[in-house]
């Protein structure tokens, strides 16, 4: 359940900043980081972009093409993956090739982003969307706390680093930190979202509950995502930035 909240949310905030930037009906060239095992991608193919996919994983590419060979040729055909880091867009892309870039759950395992950051917005078209999606680095605290773990709780306070459900050591983020980089990188930022204020203690395994419960729990998480001060606590931020 942890993933599909995630992904609707991220999904449905994509999609209205697309809204609000794009004529409708226009085919964007769209360009997915770490696009993992495709969801947005392929969503986004489905909706009628071209979607390059650049993944460094070879399971999760194994993964995405596996999905995408069982869509319609129209969709295929729409859909280009690609092996490759995040960190080398410029050995791939030309600058000006994409009208937005996605680049979800990807800079927590980098540990100096403002390269990569500089190369999503160097093949970003003017006027071009960055969607990112980070670990909250000020709402590091909640998960440990919420577990009645209140030592790594107050060691949380002091730290950008956490372990996560994988046991890896990672990075999270903090908001006024992104926003200089993105103002820095020339893709100030337009707006930001949270994602997972309520459902991210969620197990892994959790099964989907019944549509129309999980409806309401998509919904409750759409509004705190855009509501102070729930947003500022989400697990999660997604920030979106514009290329001037």
């Amino acid at each position: 359940m942890r993933n599909t909240v995630r992904q609707e949310l991220v999904a449905r905030q994509l999609d209205e900043q697309i809204a609000g930037r794009f004529p409708v009906g226009q085919r964007l060239r769209i360009l997915d980081v770490g696009m993992g095992q495709g969801t947005q991608a392929l969503r986004l193919a489905r909706a009628g972009h071209s979607v390059t996919g650049l993944e460094s994983d070879p399971r999760m590419l194994a993964a995405a093409r596996q999905a995408l060979g069982v869509e319609p040729e129209g969709i295929r055909e729409r859909v280009r993956l690609i092996e490759g880091d995040g960190r080398e867009t410029g050995v791939h892309f030309l600058p000006g090739s994409f009208d937005v870039v996605l680049c979800h759950g990807v800079l927590m395992y980098v540990q100096e982003p403002d390269g990569l950051l500089a190369g999503l917005a160097r093949v970003l078209a003017p006027g071009g969307l960055l969607s990112l999606l980070v670990r909250n680095a000020d709402a590091l605290a909640m998960r440990p706390a919420r577990a009645g773990d209140f030592g790594a709780a107050h060691a949380a306070f002091d730290t950008v680093t956490y372990t996560n459900r994988l046991g890896l050591t990672v990075r999270a983020d903090r908001l006024e930190s992104l926003t200089a980089t993105l103002a820095g990188i020339a893709a100030p930022l337009h707006a930001w979202y949270g994602v997972r204020v309520f459902t991210d203690d969620v197990g892994n395994d959790e099964a989907l509950p019944a549509p129309q419960d999980l409806e309401r729990i998509i919904a409750a998480e759409d509004r705190a995502g855009r509501t102070e001060p729930y947003r500022r606590v989400a697990a999660l931020l997604h920030l979106c930035g514009v290329r001037n």
